[in-house]
């Protein structure tokens, strides 16, 4: 079974709460990636808004 890090789930929530309550976003997946072991999550209206959270937390909104 593939988990998110405790670091991990700290920017998830953030980020989260940030694009739903601050910017009004809709989240529309998050998902482990099995092969990075980084936390994707796909938003926005039109689905334009990616990132990747590593697993040590920090925020990625590039691709690798």
């Amino acid at each position: 079974m593939i988990r998110a890090t405790a670091a991990q789930l700290a920017s998830l929530y953030r980020i989260g709460y940030q694009l739903t309550f601050t910017m009004l976003q809709p989240i529309h997946l998050i998902c482990v990636d099995a092969r990075t072991q980084n936390v994707y999550v796909l938003a926005g209206y039109e689905e334009e808004l990616e990132f990747q959270i590593l697993p040590n937390g920090e925020v990625s909104d590039e691709p690798n």
